[in-house]
């Protein structure tokens, strides 16, 4: 069997059809300090056209009140910063100083599930029903609330109350929830043809089609199931490989099931289907619980409306608003939780993505991608002691996975643990020796900035010509190796054409125009580095190193009292990661001058000049694409 790789489903359309139905978080472009209508865009629709046709003029608005003002506008900022938590509880002290603004309000229910608040958006989408007229959001709330209770002759009445509407979008979302509904009724026949007439809605068959093979397994038509599944549109998702290899077990076809499950690029990162393929080869049962109530069935119909706004080209927030409340329909369905870490985490949110990590992890389904997604924004976030206990863990769980090995010595080289990351890069390439070669050249580059810091230059420069020799075009290799050479005067020409190789590629470099300047400066053409430095200071310009450079440049040409002021502002600049400079050197420079300085260092034998900007080791992680 060929391999397959497992991706989200292809919902271009469904994305376009959704966004058509999306509302609006706490709008952010909105003219007015507070709008009064939920709806995003410029046209009113034809009720609201209607309405305002038979409407009083109207008078101007009233201003805010002090009351309402302040929760509003902080309510606003922690939207605009994602911060749900804060974002919530702002919104629900505005929606109790106007309780009749349908814009609070769902602004409120937003914040409240994207906080994991879904029992006081129920209670909130309650308030909003007996007003008497709910918006879509509250009304899809009760809808959810209806599927926790398992009330699905509840569901069906509010859903054929209202009926599906004329837009496939609406069709398709209620349409799945009422023939889910169905099933849950008892009505198994009537929800079949519901999710057969769904089929028909332009450009979602394959969506819809995963369903109902869904459906068809769990009234024991296995036969129908498999003859969806079968096709590779269909349920080329890992809870859709996961259902089908479920369905051939029933069909006691529990070789074709192992074989379709090693036909998975990378299934040894994926821990349900390597569990799954254990208890194939064991002969142990296999239920068929992917779906194990129309409640899953549901949970699962908003993990594909999530992930299709998700990963649309200009994402879409209610992704989050879908993955929630099927986080809260189906909790223990490990892709779902997944989503919505990720989505969380997206969002900068780590401490409210850090429970559903907590619950896979609980679940027996640590995911290394997603832990390596994690562990990377842990260290963005500057959590590097929760970054690196997650990559002990990832590496503890899967000591053979060249990736966290990788992941570990990035931390520790971060970090400045030089000679500590040396022995994780060692590993991650010793697992990567059968591999592809060029999986190796982030690993040889990162480990041999980890020598080269750790003063082992002779097996550094080794592995950086080894990784130049796969990546030949990788700009900040090519400078790391380049700049070594210049700071330590060898290959001169060598060093400075690879530099200016690397400043082609990414002409905009800031660290690279700095690593060029100083190659001419190293090799006395201070005039040709003047050029290149200010360009560099021109994107680096809090950076103190780069100001002291600069100076020193300056000196060179002549232009002292320029030097002076580049010294002065390097000074008053708080250190980077680009590599501390030496403050008690800058105020000798001002004191004697450069060339005193440099011709006092001559005759002690030391070196000229401070740790360079391009070298530290946080310069290599956005190389590894």
């Amino acid at each position: 069997m060929d391999a397959v790789t497992l991706t989200r489903p292809n919902l271009a359309l469904l994305v376009a059809l959704m966004m058509g139905a999306a509302l609006p978080l706490p709008a952010q472009d909105r003219p007015e300090p507070r709008p009064q209508q939920l709806q995003g865009g410029s046209e009113s629709s034809p009720e609201m056209a209607e309405a305002e046709e038979e409407a009083e003029p109207e008078s101007p608005p009233a201003p805010l009140t002090f009351g309402l003002a302040g929760p509003y506008l902080a309510a606003r900022m922690a939207a605009v910063e994602n911060n749900f938590t804060a974002a919530a509880r702002y919104f629900v002290q505005a929606v109790a100083h106007d309780p009749q603004d349908r814009y609070l309000q769902d602004s409120a229910l937003v914040a409240l599930i994207s906080a994991g608040e879904v029992n006081r958006a129920v209670q909130l989408a309650n308030q909003i029903a007996a007003q008497g007229e709910p918006t879509e959001l509250s009304q899809l709330v009760l809808r959810s609330e209806l599927v926790h209770e398992g009330n699905w002759e509840g569901l069906i009445a509010s859903i054929d109350e209202t009926g599906t509407g004329e837009g496939a979008e609406t069709q398709l979302l209620e349409g799945m929830m009422r023939a889910w509904a169905l099933m849950g009724a008892g009505r198994a026949q009537e929800a079949l043809d519901e999710f057969e007439r769904l089929v028909k809605l332009p450009g979602v068959a394959p969506v819809v089609q995963y369903h109902l093979a869904l459906a068809r397994a769990m009234v024991g038509d296995y036969e129908g199931a498999e003859a969806l599944l079968s096709n590779s549109a269909i349920g080329s998702h890992l809870l859709g490989f996961t259902a089908r290899a479920e369905i051939l077990a029933q069909l006691e076809r529990r070789d074709e099931a192992i074989a379709m499950i090693d036909s998975v690029q990378g299934v040894e990162a994926e821990p349900q289907l390597l569990a799954l393929r254990a208890k194939l080869e064991s002969d142990e049962p296999i239920p068929f619980d992917v779906v194990k109530t129309p409640a899953d069935g549901i949970a699962q119909v908003f993990l594909t409306l999530a992930s299709a706004l998700a990963n649309s080209p200009d994402p879409e927030p209610l992704a989050l608003i879908h993955a929630r409340l099927a986080v809260w329909l189906s909790p223990d369905t490990a892709e779902i939780r997944l989503m919505m870490a990720q989505l969380l985490q997206d969002r900068q949110q780590f401490d409210l993505a850090e429970p559903e990590f907590d619950a896979l992890r609980r679940m027996g389904q640590m995911r290394p991608i997603a832990e390596l997604s994690r562990i990377d924004a842990l260290s963005r976030a500057d959590r590097a002691d929760e970054a690196e206990k997650a990559a002990l863990s990832l590496t503890a769980a899967y000591p053979d996975l060249p990736q966290a090995w990788i992941a570990q010595g990035d931390l520790l080289r971060q970090q400045e643990k030089f000679a500590q990351a040396v022995p994780a890069y060692d590993k991650a390439l010793t697992l990567l020796k059968d591999a592809p070669p060029e999986a190796s050249w982030f690993p040889l580059y990162a480990r041999g900035i980890a020598l080269e810091r750790s003063g082992q230059f002779d097996r550094a420069e080794e592995d950086l010509l080894a990784a130049i020799e796969l990546r030949p075009d990788q700009a900040s290799l090519l400078n790391y190796l380049g700049y070594s050479w210049i700071d330590r005067s060898e290959n001169l020409d060598q060093a400075l054409e690879m530099i200016k190789k690397a400043a082609e590629l990414s002409p905009g470099d800031g660290y690279i125009l700095d690593s060029l300047a100083w190659a001419y400066y190293r090799l006395g053409r201070y005039e040709e580095a003047v050029a290149p430095m200010e360009q560099a200071i021109g994107t680096m310009s809090q950076d103190p190193l780069v100001n002291d450079h600069l100076g020193d440049i300056y000196w060179k040409v002549g232009r002292h009292r320029e030097a002076e002021i580049q010294w002065k502002r390097a000074l008053s600049l708080e250190p980077t990661d680009s590599g501390d400079v030496d403050p008690d050197r800058i105020r000798a420079k001002l004191d004697r001058g450069l060339d005193a300085i440099l011709a006092e260092e001559t005759a002690k034998g030391q070196p000229h000049g401070t740790a360079h900007a391009s070298t530290p080791a946080s310069q290599a992680e956005a190389s590894n694409d």
